[in-house]
């Protein structure tokens, strides 16, 4: 088989099995993700080298390869007649690597995501900056793209988006939407979001925050008017802000407490659980940057956020306990799994 239409024989393979991931290795049979779960093809042989380059062939253009070769790693993302990807080629003992994500063409709501329909309050804000964390595969660029569609469907508003690779692709419906990629479109992140201020921008989704430049612009255009969204790799509200913090030198941790406390709009933690019917739930924590929050924040006193959403639910916040004991009373997932996907086990057993 041309080892072109080998690799679109498995991506293929991947939507048959309504898989979400393929990853290609040298040496390795392919491997998807289904619900979840790592498959391999075993129908398969192994992959060599002369496959991989093909693919890396197929999938990068020059100048990808190029920062392939120099940085040994490079995100990208492709259109095949199957859909939309986002792919990370790679080394690993110096061999190729390639891991390919299905991006959905379709912008969910977040009705249809499972998701509280209360965050889309935060789309409303004229200014702020408001934070989708969690680990890698959770759903954090879907909630962000749902949240920035809403906004683009009924607000007169200049939306920037700056992602490494560019993921769901907008449409402009009422607003007017400008897609940049990083090493496409813009050289870097702290290079795009400065320009941002040049370009008569209202609403700004950062795809992931990844260095402190590039967090200190973003703080810094959500206190100067314009309405920021971003992803963090993190597991928790408080952990979000301690991380945003704590990247910074000491000496500057102060001013970035003031801004935080001035500027945040709100955080919200996802995970995508296993439901025993099959499929993903989603579980979440959310916190609304109110007064005492606020104050926490200035005061360096972080580490007390987590009681003021455990006692806030009447203001709309959420704990992850509470949301996995929700799903546990509605029997979407089992004890097991909500012990699990807890970050704090004890808090978790009082609410069951």
């Amino acid at each position: 088989m041309a080892t072109s239409s080998k690799l679109d024989s498995l991506i293929q393979a991947v939507r048959d099995e309504n898989g979400s991931d393929l990853h290609l290795t040298e040496g390795r049979k392919p491997v998807i993700r289904v619900f979840g779960q790592l498959i391999p093809i075993v129908n398969e042989d192994e992959l060599t080298r002369s496959d991989l380059h093909a693919f890396i062939d197929a999938l990068l253009t020059t100048e990808q390869k190029d920062v392939f070769l120099r940085d040994r790693e490079v995100d990208f993302g492709v259109e095949k007649k199957e859909g939309r990807l986002r792919g990370h080629a790679f080394f690993q003992r110096g061999k190729i690597g390639v891991a390919l994500r299905f991006i959905s063409g379709e912008i969910r709501t977040l009705e249809e995501l499972g998701l509280p329909t209360s965050l889309l309050d935060f789309t409303q804000k004229e200014q702020g900056f408001f934070l989708v964390v969690g680990p890698t595969g959770h759903g954090k660029s879907t909630t962000l793209a749902s949240l920035v569609n809403h906004i683009n469907q009924n607000r007169l508003e200049h939306i920037v988006t700056i992602e490494d690779p560019i993921e769901y692709i907008f449409t402009p419906d009422k607003s007017v939407i400008d897609q940049r990629e990083i090493k496409t479109d813009a050289k870097d992140f702290p290079t795009a979001l400065n320009g941002v201020f040049r370009q008569d921008v209202d609403v700004l989704m950062v795809g992931e925050m990844r260095d402190k430049e590039t967090i200190a612009t973003a703080v810094t255009a959500a206190e100067t008017g314009h309405l920021v969204f971003s992803t963090l790799h993190t597991n928790t509200a408080s952990q979000t802000i301690e991380r945003i913090i704590d990247s910074f030198d000491a000496s500057a941790q102060n001013q970035i407490r003031l801004q935080l406390a001035n500027s945040l709009t709100g955080i919200f933690s996802q995970r995508l659980i296993p439901r025993q019917s099959g499929g993903f739930v989603p579980a979440y924590e959310l916190l609304i940057n109110n007064s005492a929050v606020a104050n926490l924040i200035r005061d360096n006193r972080i580490y007390e956020i987590d009681t003021v959403i455990e006692t806030s639910l009447d203001q709309g916040m959420i704990t992850m306990n509470r949301s996995l004991a929700n799903l546990v009373e509605a029997k979407e997932i089992t004890l097991e799994q909500a012990y699990a996907f807890s970050t704090n086990p004890k808090t978790l057993e009082r609410l069951l």
